[in-house]
């Protein structure tokens, strides 16, 4: 029974960072995460749903032993929370960053189009920072931007970079295209404040999972697309364009994705991720569904990818890894396709994270390094 805390911290920790206006109870919380955690929404998680850091605990949930997480399992944990977990959820800053939080970037009050900004206390250098964004996960329905630090944090401690994280509209607010809308805009705000924090404007990469992963390789593959660039915020001066990406496990081809294996049933039904993106199921939207698409977008002149995906993605198949590297490839873009050997929607690896800093370092600071592109196999926890 000593688990008990530490477990229901661990899923109380997801409920918490799911959604910028929270319901005013944990249950409240809890149930709000476990429908956006129920990606083919069949009402029970697979472990495969589950977020890569409490996998290991599913057994412990899954009190009658069907395989699955159940809604009132999920409950369960949560009601098990003491009431102090809450306040110590979030990671803490680093005394060696600081945070300059809920910038909005799009002229508006909105609590979704505001990024946090994060500088080094100590520069290793008197020239500008280049920077790097993160843009977070969730089904474009979860999610938010206060879990980037936990992604960027050693990057800004070490004096070489600022970090970014963007928030941006959900889908329970708006369709496609606004999320991409709102990144464009706080890509422009960065350039149209960079002299003001000491950032350079020509050296901005991104970096993003799961949709945030679909969202970042727009960014990189449509900075040359007008009809995608919207119309928010004050700076319509500046263009949108990335240097390089980093797109963990995000879909890249709505069209193909439909019909390829996943947990996910995207031939039926209108209440999946993409189909509450597009405003309808993808093959009722499919001029929505190609301009999504970050394929769609590819050509010569394009950021520079790095794309690390699972090979047993129960959600995103690692096939749609396997598209855009090849289409960026064929139109003659730098590609890195990091294979995660037995990767789910989701990893760790020290490997991996060694090999996306040398792929930041080589393309924001021009250091150079040869990136091993060896296969990373990913052993779960059991």
């Amino acid at each position: 029974m000593k688990q008990a805390p530490l477990l229901s911290s661990l899923f109380l920790a997801i409920s918490l960072s799911s959604h910028a206006q929270q319901p005013a109870s944990a249950e409240e919380r809890a149930a709000t995460v476990f429908q956006r955690m129920d990606a083919n929404q069949d009402g029970k998680l697979s472990p495969e749903e589950l977020p890569e850091r409490v996998r290991p605990n599913f057994e412990r949930v899954d009190t009658d032993k069907d395989g699955f997480i159940s809604k009132a399992e999920h409950l369960s944990i949560v009601a098990r929370q003491p009431k102090s977990a809450a306040k110590t959820a979030e990671r803490p800053l680093s005394a060696a960053i600081e945070a300059k939080l809920n910038l909005p970037y799009a002229d508006t009050d909105n609590a979704r189009q505001k990024l946090d900004l994060y500088l080094p206390k100590a520069r290793k250098s008197e020239t500008p920072l280049p920077v790097i964004v993160f843009i977070h996960g969730g089904g474009w329905r979860g999610g938010d931007k206060k879990g980037g630090i936990s992604n960027l944090a050693r990057y800004v401690e070490s004096g070489a970079y600022a970090g970014v994280s963007v928030g941006y509209r959900l889908t329970n607010e708006a369709q496609w295209p606004a999320q991409i809308h709102d990144c464009k805009a706080a890509i422009r705000w960065i350039k149209a404040h960079a002299k003001v924090y000491g950032l350079d404007a020509d050296k901005i990469g991104v970096w993003g999972t799961s949709a945030g992963g679909h969202l970042v390789s727009m960014l990189g593959t449509s900075g040359d697309v007008k009809e995608l660039e919207g119309t928010l915020g004050k700076h319509l001066d500046l263009d949108s364009r990335v240097t390089c990406v980093v797109n963990y496990f995000g879909p890249e081809n709505f069209l193909t994705m439909v019909r390829q294996p996943s947990t996910v049933d995207r031939t039926k039904g209108d209440t999946y991720p993409e189909a509450l993106l597009l405003g309808g199921a993808v093959p009722d939207r499919q001029e929505a569904a190609q301009e999504a698409s970050p394929v769609t977008h590819v050509s010569a002149g394009d950021a520079p990818f790095f794309t690390a995906h699972g090979t047993k993605d129960p959600l995103v198949p690692f096939a749609q890894g396997q598209e855009i590297h090849q289409a960026l490839t064929q139109a003659g873009v730098t590609s890195i396709l990091q294979e995660m050997t037995d990767g789910g929607h989701g990893f760790r690896s020290a490997d991996l994270d060694q090999r996306v800093k040398l792929f930041f370092d080589l393309h924001l600071r021009g250091v150079k390094a040869d990136i091993p592109t060896t296969p990373i196999v990913i052993t779960e926890k059991k």
